[in-house]
């Protein structure tokens, strides 16, 4: 690999950015393809199916075969609330792959012996999160019910790119939520992004059930690739 290459390829690491490396099959020359260039690459729809994948894998267009070395960062799960959902998700997540953070200013809560092998922050989120941005390999989950605090994690979740927000609470409490980010300045098109009612319709009721619910819907939306209308919505 050129010195150049590398030199960018650990760039795009350190500041947890997908990268794909493409390598022609026929002749070894290679050419680095970051996540925001994705779109205006020939080999588009191939780049992207292996980065929701995350797994590198051989290509082939145009008469000619590439194998695409795939560089993902660790996937990301930020949990607002230290509560009963939090903390069946945590090993599901862990069992998954995926490292978690539970946030939650309420320190009876947010205890380590409540989250054993978790990383557990008792302070408000906007506290946290303007130290530790989020990014578009980060999902968000919000579980207090209490806008005080779920709210301080929503508005920095919105003005990332986080592929997943998902948020506890009825369609009444997500509508006034959708008021209170309205009033905040946020648009019609920032609310579409936040999963709410949180979690896969499969009609969970316990805590255990809404966190299997929460992971899938995680999954889906890391994995999945948008259907044409979603992708107008």
């Amino acid at each position: 690999m050129r010195l150049e290459l590398l030199k960018s390829l650990n760039e795009e690491r350190a500041a947890r950015r997908a990268a794909v490396l493409v390598t022609d099959l026929a002749d070894g020359a290679q050419r680095l393809v970051k996540a925001a260039e994705l779109g205006a690459d020939p080999l588009a729809e191939e780049l992207d199916a292996a980065l929701r994948m995350g797994k590198s894998r051989g290509a082939e267009a145009g008469g000619k075969s590439y194998f695409l070395t795939v560089q993902a960062p660790p996937v990301r799960i930020v949990c607002i609330g230290a509560v009963h959902i939090s903390q069946a998700l945590a090993p599901m997540a862990k069992l998954a792959g995926f490292d978690m953070t539970i946030i939650d200013p309420r320190t009876a809560f947010a205890t380590p012996e409540r989250f054993p092998g978790v990383k557990v922050i008792a302070d408000w989120p906007d506290a946290v999160l303007s130290a530790a941005p989020l990014d578009r390999y980060t999902a968000v989950c919000l579980f207090t019910h209490d806008p005080k605090i779920d709210d301080a994690g929503l508005i920095p979740a919105l003005k990332a790119e986080c592929f997943y927000i998902g948020a506890l609470g009825s369609r009444k409490t997500h509508q006034q939520r959708v008021a209170r980010m309205h009033a905040a300045g946020f648009t019609d098109g920032d609310m579409a992004r936040i999963h709410a009612p949180i979690g896969l319709d499969i009609g969970s009721v316990s805590p255990a059930e809404i966190a299997v619910a929460v992971l899938g819907e995680i999954i889906m939306a890391l994995r999945k690739k948008p259907l044409r209308a979603e992708k107008a919505a």
